[in-house]
């Protein structure tokens, strides 16, 4: 049941923590004051990867059914010391 799962978590992985919201809207949190080094969303199924003030925001998409007239897709992220690479994979339907 959805109500189960937490409504964010910080997820870290060689010394770099994104945080992990459902909803981009419903964020509450600097995420560089908080230390974060990027964002990972969805809800609007649309995806994208934005780079901005130093962070990173990405939005996977949809693996599931087609949604509207958005493509279905996953996101590819590499974490390292040195940086991230995000990607964006579209999956045929």
């Amino acid at each position: 049941e959805a109500d189960a799962w937490p409504q964010s978590a910080v997820v870290e992985g060689s010394g770099r923590h994104l945080y992990l919201i459902h909803d981009r809207a419903d964020l509450d949190l600097d995420l560089n004051a908080a230390g974060m080094d990027g964002l990972i969303y969805g809800h609007s199924h649309r995806p994208e990867i934005v780079r901005q003030d130093g962070l990173l925001f990405l939005n996977p998409g949809s693996a599931g059914p087609r949604r509207f007239k958005l493509p279905i897709s996953l996101a590819r992220l590499r974490v390292d010391a040195s940086g991230w690479d995000a990607e964006l994979i579209e999956l045929d339907d």
